[in-house]
């Protein structure tokens, strides 16, 4: 059973600040290091100072980005700049956003936190691997802090949208946070604190599996440091606030929930050959060919792409692009082709369209061994195909694959049958905003749990 419990997290004071467009930032792992140096000029207030801070020369054990946003934190508590809920909350959000048919979708979530489950629980689910450097960076970070600073990205399921739609009457009133950035998303919060609500959603989440949209490596994280936390502690009393996590949650079955996809842009090949490849991949797909402009690429061009490249039947396509190419190549799985992928891979796993890129294309046609797919000086990822095209046109990579977007449904059979998927994966739309709600873990503090 799931767990959840309403806390008293900060937040910045919003009876003072009103422009939480220049406070917040996207997760630290979407942030490229020119974004970085912007919201840093955006407020001296803003989370980047928290969630990635700037490395220094001469940094030491004593003084580096941890320690800094440790006491950037430190500070901005004590002087008001975050403010601590009066009472525990759970914090509603709504976020609008444009889609690219121009429709205007809503998603609904609350922030709550959520008890740290075991990794063989079965009630809190991964689908994407993880890699040990970014843990160890986001522990030393949670070390420093004693906070959680981003909101892990969860879904549930709930056919009726029972829980949500029950948060959003307890919100008659005015958002307590209110603004727009400038990619053009809205986004409202308000504080929850009716004891019959906190009762019916933890009532709610407790026949729930939460499934791990955005997030795998923050909340594993969580979980080190909770097992960190017992051996100094221990384990009683219970819910001891080290053995929770914030997490944003939101219904898997939302109208507004997107998933984008996520391409792939190498950095480079060597020894590419072009007429080699494709002879290659032509066993397994057969290969159409788009002519590209000379010179800047119309909409109209996009227009035709997307059209033979998207799955008009259960079948795998990938439109290939590469530097200087005057064509792009879209290749659509040929019947029959699962058996050459390997017989290791389980039946949820090899109708995915990232694998049938990893194994046959990356790693038979172009000769990438398994460990060299997760190099992150090879490989790039983009969720917008104009920008992917755009950057292997201009030469800063030499090639770029183009995917459709994983399934929700393939998402849910994945995890449901315990196994995870490729790095990057999916790519949740639009992403969860650190700088919306903190969580300061006090190791004596007891998370009161609702009875009901």
């Amino acid at each position: 059973m799931a767990v959840i419990a309403p806390f008293r997290g900060y937040t910045y004071n919003y009876h003072v600040r009103r422009d939480f467009e220049r406070l917040v930032a996207p997760p630290y792992d979407v942030i490229s290091k020119e974004q970085q140096a912007s919201f840093y000029e955006a407020d001296p207030h803003n989370v980047i100072r928290l969630i990635l801070a700037k490395a220094k020369t001469g940094d030491s054990d004593w003084d580096n980005r941890y320690t800094r946003a440790a006491d950037s934190f430190r500070r901005w508590v004590s002087s008001g700049i975050l403010l601590r809920s009066n009472a525990p909350c759970i914090y509603l959000t709504s976020l609008e956003y444009d889609t690219e048919g121009g429709q205007t979708q809503t998603r609904w979530g609350i922030i709550s936190l959520v008890g740290i489950e075991e990794k063989d629980s079965g009630v809190v689910l991964p689908h994407e691997r993880t890699f040990s450097a970014h843990k160890d960076d986001r522990l030393k970070l949670m070390r420093a802090c004693n906070a959680q600073l981003s909101q892990i990205f969860g879904l549930f399921q709930d056919r009726d949208n029972r829980l949500l739609n029950d948060c959003r009457e307890e919100a008659n009133f005015p958002p307590h946070v209110s603004f727009a950035l400038a990619d053009g998303t809205r986004h409202r919060m308000w504080c929850l604190e009716n004891p019959r609500l906190l009762r019916n959603a933890a009532e709610f989440m407790a026949d729930s599996q939460i499934l791990i949209a955005d997030g795998h490596h923050r909340y594993e994280t969580a979980l080190n440091f909770r097992n960190m936390m017992r051996a100094r502690y221990g384990r009683k009393p219970a819910h001891r606030a080290y053995e929770f996590v914030m997490m944003y949650l939101t219904n898997m079955n939302d109208e507004g929930l997107t998933i984008l996809p996520s391409h792939r842009m190498v950095t480079r090949v060597p020894g590419f050959h072009l007429k080699s490849f494709l002879e290659t991949l032509e066993r397994w797909f057969t290969i159409i060919r788009i002519p590209v402009p000379e010179q800047d690429v119309p909409d109209e061009w996009y227009a035709a792409l997307k059209k033979n490249l998207s799955q008009e039947w259960e079948t795998t396509r990938i439109a290939f692009f590469r530097h200087e190419a005057r064509k792009c190549y879209v290749l659509t799985l040929k019947p029959g082709i699962s058996d050459d992928m390997g017989a290791d891979l389980p039946p949820s796993l090899r109708t995915l369209d990232v694998i049938v890129l990893s194994r046959l294309v990356l790693q038979n046609g172009l000769g990438f061994d398994r460990s060299e797919l997760d190099n992150e000086e090879i490989f790039h990822y983009q969720s917008d195909m104009k920008t992917a095209v755009s950057q292997a046109r201009s030469g800063k990579y030499q090639m770029t694959f183009l995917l459709n977007s994983t399934k929700i449904e393939q998402v849910q059979d994945v995890a449901g049958n315990g196994l995870v998927m490729p790095r990057k994966s999916t790519y949740f739309y639009p992403k969860v905003l650190s700088g919306l709600v903190f969580n300061e873990i006090d190791p004596h503090e007891i998370i009161q749990v609702p009875s009901y």
